[in-house]
């Protein structure tokens, strides 16, 4: 898809930056919501009476996986840890030998490949750990594969630095390392595996064309660590010069900023690939991208998986709440599995939909709009503020777990409500 010629440079290059801002994934989502509550989509209508319940089935679930109510960020990190409290001890002792600094590269390194790796898996691959023995399937497979293979080097042209992801052994990947690493085989398939390897090549292009933000010799995703230090501000607390603030959004540009020539083309504006951004019929085409639902889900994740590491670096990342709920089919299960979320005809859970279609923009968009919703009532279930429990934990709390439960308590595989054609680069 591209605009009308006629538009104006500004008000193309206007839309562009707005469709890559978290305030135009709420804005859009909202629109979208609206008409659902005044009976106005063509897939889904909203019962907003049963949103209590959802809140009240979150909370069980968060107080039962966090009794003491420290929950962490949702992240990519918690699905490093699960099943051996070892690995991730593991991890940290081979990067000892490290610099402060160095490790915390390697720990970006680290989330961006694999997040990077983490879309649907499909309901049958499974990745045996042999250091383990235990099996593992969708995202914590995915997570779990990709944490041996980094820590095995093969992201590292430099047998020498094995613990880093560098452009140069990323756009020297093959199809056969990424099938050996996953575990792949005609019994074992994994949804999107060309699609993956297709993001790692083009991230090794798109590392090397962004020296501001990835470095060289080599380029490299931790490299972003260094650039988005330059874009802190001193803390007012008591000691500044430990502590300096960066703003959750600032995280989420620079990734978009530096990531977006990954994903493949889907909607242009301007010549610009907005990646995870869809039309809607629903909404009109007033001006430049104003039919466009931005997701940016993937991005999103990304950021959030960062947060940890920017941590490590003495950085305090304010305004978590800017960013939005992950749009993708856990948490959007969840309101539809509870009631929230109505089909209005069968074909929406009967049939597969590609990512593009209307059924999926206008799920993805309400499961944004009800998660802003949810979280206040989470919150005050739990007698939580909300700087306590900012989105990233209601999530992780949470309502990417309680959609995981409530899918298996409807479906014996645990497969989401509505089933979505994968490439391996959305979900």
């Amino acid at each position: 898809m591209s605009v009308n010629p006629e538009n104006s440079v500004h008000a193309i290059q206007r839309a562009i930056a707005y469709l890559k801002s978290p305030q135009a994934i709420r804005d859009r989502c909202t629109q979208l919501f609206e008409l659902a509550l005044d009976g106005q989509l063509e897939h889904f209508e909203v019962n907003l009476d049963q949103l209590p319940r959802v809140a009240q089935y979150v909370s069980d679930i968060t107080l039962k996986t966090y009794p003491d109510l420290k929950i962490p960020f949702h992240s990519r990190w918690r699905h490093f840890e699960v099943g051996d409290p070892f690995r991730l001890d593991n991890f940290y002792t081979q990067m000892r030998s490290l610099d402060k600094r160095e490790s915390v590269r390697a720990s970006i390194d680290l989330a961006v490949v694999s997040v990077l790796l983490d879309a649907g898996a499909g309901q049958t691959w499974r990745y045996h750990e042999a250091q383990t023995g235990q099996v593992w399937g969708r995202s914590e497979g995915l997570a779990i594969a990709s944490f041996h293979l980094f820590c095995s080097g093969a992201f590292s042209s430099d047998p020498n630095q094995p613990l880093r992801v560098d452009a140069k052994a990323l756009r020297d990947f093959s199809l056969n390392q990424l099938a050996a690493g996953f575990q792949v085989t005609a019994s074992n398939p994994l949804v999107g595996l060309e699609g993956r390897l297709h993001l790692l090549q083009t991230l090794g292009e798109a590392l090397e064309r962004s020296p501001h933000l990835f470095g060289t010799d080599p380029a490299r995703p931790g490299n972003l660590a260094d650039a988005l230090e330059q874009q802190a501000i001193p803390s007012t607390n008591s000691n500044p010069s430990t502590q300096r603030i960066l703003k959750a959004e600032s995280i989420l540009a620079a990734v978009l900023d530096g990531f977006s020539p990954i994903w493949p083309g889907r909607v242009a504006v301007g010549g610009v690939n907005l990646g995870d951004v869809w039309p809607h019929p629903a909404l009109p085409q007033s001006s430049v991208g104003s039919n466009l639902v931005p997701f940016h889900k993937l991005s999103q994740w990304l950021t959030y998986s960062l947060l940890e590491p920017l941590q490590q670096a003495s950085l305090t990342v304010v305004e978590l709440d800017r960013l939005t709920g992950l749009p993708e089919y856990r948490n959007g299960g969840l309101f539809l599995d509870l009631g929230v979320l109505r089909p209005k005809h069968k074909a929406v859970t009967q049939q597969q939909h590609p990512p593009g279609s209307s059924v999926i923009v206008e799920w993805r968009a309400l499961t944004v709009s009800l998660l802003d919703r949810v979280a206040p009532l989470v919150r005050d279930s739990l007698n939580l503020s909300a700087s306590d429990l900012p989105l990233a934990r209601v999530l992780q709390g949470g309502t990417w777990s309680a959609g995981r439960a409530i899918a298996r308590d409807r479906r014996s595989d645990g497969s989401p409500p509505i089933q979505i054609e994968s490439d391996g680069t959305v979900f």
